[in-house]
């Protein structure tokens, strides 16, 4: 954990907090749907809102389905970094599994030019598998496309020649890809990791960081995930790598404009899915005990602050993206939920982890 110190001595946890869109398709006063391009620049609009507003990272989700808008998250990255100073521009997730590693990095390389050095990628498997038939890929292959262009992505990061063989893609021989980065490390990166110990120790293995994707129950629950990344660290006798949070949330004036404002957009949300996975339908009580006492961060900015805080304390983390964009919510409720996190709620962390 970075820390800086009060005048008094006292150390302060240095925590980065953020921001996570997918480009949900929102809805319009009249419950039509948003045109997908119209969400785009709604998008770009509330990632210039969250830069004015302090907001340490803006992070972008790709997907391939009617319900999400963003399926080239770099291209709306690139629009974000012409309109803003200083955020970080990420996604949230980039599904390396059904791309590939060389025009990822180089995808990333570019944007990070382009934007005076402010971008980095989050890397996943896709919880969404609809990237794969698209682009020509065998589901039974999940695993193996993963690990094998992980393994790629983290030599390129040497932005050195490349000499590298898999099953799933051509080799390379003494290969270098362009253009280079302006600072050492090369493209900064996190790996998104749902919870399994194997996905946990993979991040340590390949040297890249880990975003705990905690999207349900108690984030309490996940400390054995953040144990064995910080032993893992040690067995392997890693430099100290930080550990990243993203959890989805809203917040409103009040803890209870909050929770209606959500409910009907969550619910919304979740059926549909649910319904491709043969899960049960949502309930509101599900729904209200999640923002009680799991990860669903819904609120005044009060209450999302104090919960923020708390699962900061309870993991050591050093990082917290909000995934504010949840279902259909129209686009000005979305504005205003960027704005209280960024004016009110990230001084309240950061005032809580002082303390």
């Amino acid at each position: 954990m970075t820390t800086s110190q009060h005048s008094e001595g006292t150390a302060v946890r240095k925590v980065a907090l953020g921001l996570d869109t997918f480009g949900d398709i929102t809805q319009q006063p009249d419950g039509s749907r948003t045109h997908p391009a119209q969400v785009l620049r709604d998008v770009v609009d509330q990632a210039k809102l969250a830069d004015s507003l302090g907001v340490d990272a803006i992070t972008l989700g790709e997907h391939h389905r009617d319900d999400f808008a963003i399926s080239s998250p770099e291209i709306v990255l690139g629009a974000i970094a012409g309109a803003t100073e200083r955020i970080l521009l990420g996604t949230g997730v980039t599904v390396l599994s059904s791309d590939d590693p060389v025009r990822v990095y180089e995808r990333f390389a570019t944007l990070d030019g382009v934007s005076g050095g402010r971008a980095e990628v989050i890397l996943g498997r896709g919880s969404f598998t609809e990237s794969f038939p698209l682009f020509g890929y065998d589901l039974n292959d999940y695993d193996t496309l993963f690990a094998e262009k992980l393994d790629l992505f983290a030599k390129l990061r040497s932005e050195g020649p490349v000499t590298w063989a898999g099953k799933h893609r051509t080799p390379l021989v003494n290969q270098e890809v362009h253009p280079k980065t302006e600072h050492p490390g090369g493209v900064p990166a996190w790996i998104g990791v749902g919870g399994s110990p194997q996905s946990v120790v993979r991040t340590v293995q390949v040297g890249i960081p880990m975003m705990l994707a905690i999207i349900g129950g108690d984030p309490a629950r996940f400390l054995p995930f953040a144990d064995l990344y910080r032993s893992a660290q040690q067995e392997l006798e890693r430099d100290p790598m930080p550990l990243g949070v993203h959890s989805p949330g809203h917040v409103a004036a009040t803890d209870e404009l909050a929770r209606e404002e959500l409910w009907e957009h969550f619910a919304a949300n979740r059926n549909r899915i649910g319904r491709e996975r043969g899960w049960p339908e949502a309930s509101r009580a599900e729904f209200d005990a999640e923002v009680e006492s799991g990860s669903l961060y819904v609120g005044s900015p009060e209450t999302v602050a104090r919960k923020i805080a708390n699962t900061v304390r309870t993991l050591d983390a050093d990082r917290f993206d909000l995934k504010y964009a949840n279902g259909t919510m129209p686009h000005e409720q979305l504005m205003t939920s960027v704005e209280l996190y960024g004016r009110d709620v990230i001084p309240r962390v950061r005032e809580l982890l002082g303390e």
